[in-house]
């Protein structure tokens, strides 16, 4: 069974995204092993300049590349990443276990995105639109793609 390990900068706060990553999880449970590393994320003020902000990804990008294990193919989250469908990420992911991946760690950045150290880190870096999406959410929508991908590996039935 492969190991999904989902490592991200910030806690969840609404009640809601919480309910659907522990419904998301679950579901999961049945075709992998998942693990979710959140790492504190840093607060930004308003009037942050470009030095302040990339110290804040500095800091984040250390606590995270502590989660990322080091045996782990690592996918970064990025909107300058490559697109997949979701039938192209399925595939990707019965591929890389037939390749003898047994870990796929997937990472999602703060609201200032990763630092160059993390993003050296990647094995791959994926987007999901062009679009910018807050980390709460796009957790709920990595593990929804997740899962629909093992969905499609099994050839079980998912809406469309």
């Amino acid at each position: 069974m492969q190991k999904i390990t989902v490592a991200a900068a910030g806690k969840i706060k609404e009640k809601y995204f919480t309910q659907a990553v522990e419904e998301y999880s679950k579901r999961l449970s049945r075709y992998c092993r998942l693990e979710i590393a959140e790492v504190t994320d840093e607060k930004t003020p308003d009037d942050a300049g470009q030095r302040e902000e990339e110290m804040i990804r500095e800091k984040e990008g250390a606590r995270l590349l502590k989660v990322i294990p080091d045996s782990a193919f690592c996918v970064v989250l990025a909107i300058d990443g490559s697109r997949m469908s979701s039938v192209e990420l399925a595939e990707w992911i019965g591929k890389k276990a037939s390749e003898g991946v047994s870990h796929i760690c997937f990472v999602i950045g703060g609201s200032l995105g990763l630092s160059p150290a993390v993003m050296k880190r990647a094995d791959l870096s994926l987007s999901f639109s062009d679009m910018t999406f807050p980390h709460q959410l796009m957790r709920v929508i990595l593990l929804e793609q997740i899962y629909r991908s093992f969905r499609i590996i099994n050839h079980e039935p998912y809406h469309k």
